[in-house]
């Protein structure tokens, strides 16, 4: 049985990589409606007509790290839609560097768009879940929810961040029908990279890299799941675990490896 069909379904950062893919593949499943949202109006008109002739679209030229634009988002999809049954807050970007080398500006930005911004939507839509008894938040993090990277603490901190919020709403959702779930998945080939920070410093780990389709199956099999976490590949849960259980071992491997890329010796 399709669950999916007839649901409607808003995606932030839906103009590239993981965004566009999760759009596809909702729309393979007979969603009734997609609300695409992104700071790239081009790129999101380049996805609605993608989904031309299989499900209803909207789009969103909004920034989600700012309060404002998201509640005026909402409010536009609300006054269309009397609600939305599926969130994806799939919103994200990272910058590279030492945190003594950033500035509070880059370190802000981060923490707005990956970490506010999944507030802001949340609370954009929650209400309207809550009043119909049923909805799932899907928060799009990361293996670094997990992981405290050298030169990404901003990203790292986001995510951590994130999984701690999405856990604590997941208890106070208890029987309202509202569900939470995080996906939490490895390097992904997307935009995430391109920022010049990064430079060709993970050129070499490419090869580990998830295509952003991997991570949409993932997100699709969220919407439908009870599951706090699901970490993609799934086997990079035996990576936490060890991390957690031995993190004297783990985080000292973890530090020295990441430092080097940093440095531009990885």
């Amino acid at each position: 049985m399709n669950k999916l069909k007839g649901k409607i379904v808003v995606i932030t950062g839906a103009s590239s990589g993981i965004g566009r893919s999760a759009a596809l593949d909702f729309a393979q499943r007979q969603v009734k409606a997609i609300i695409l949202v992104a700071r790239n109006n081009e790129r999101l008109t380049e996805v609605s007509s993608e989904l031309s002739g299989k499900c209803e679209s909207m789009n969103f030229g909004c920034d989600v790290s700012s309060k404002s634009e998201v509640k005026q988002m909402a409010r536009d999809v609300l006054s269309v839609y009397d609600s939305v049954d599926i969130l994806v807050n799939n919103a994200g970007i990272g910058i590279l560097g030492k945190v003594a080398d950033q500035s509070i500006e880059e370190i802000e930005s981060v923490t707005s768009t990956n970490y506010f911004g999944m507030i802001y939507c949340t609370k954009a839509f929650l209400t309207s879940m809550l009043r119909k008894k049923s909805g799932h938040i899907i928060n799009v993090a990361s293996l670094a929810a997990s992981f405290g990277l050298p030169g990404l603490a901003a990203y790292c901190g986001s995510k951590f961040a994130m999984l701690g919020f999405s856990e604590s709403l997941q208890h106070e959702l208890y029987g309202t029908g509202v569900s939470v779930t995080v996906v939490s998945p490895i390097g992904v080939k997307t935009n995430f990279f391109h920022h010049q920070s990064f430079g060709n410093r993970f050129k070499s780990k490419e090869r580990f890299y998830l295509n952003p389709h991997t991570v949409s199956g993932a997100i699709i099999k969220a919407s439908t799941s009870n599951r706090l976490e699901i970490v993609v590949p799934f086997f990079m849960r035996g990576g936490v675990w060890l991390k957690h259980t031995i993190p004297y071992l783990v985080n000292p491997i973890v530090g020295a490896s990441f430092r080097k890329i940093v440095e531009g010796k990885g």
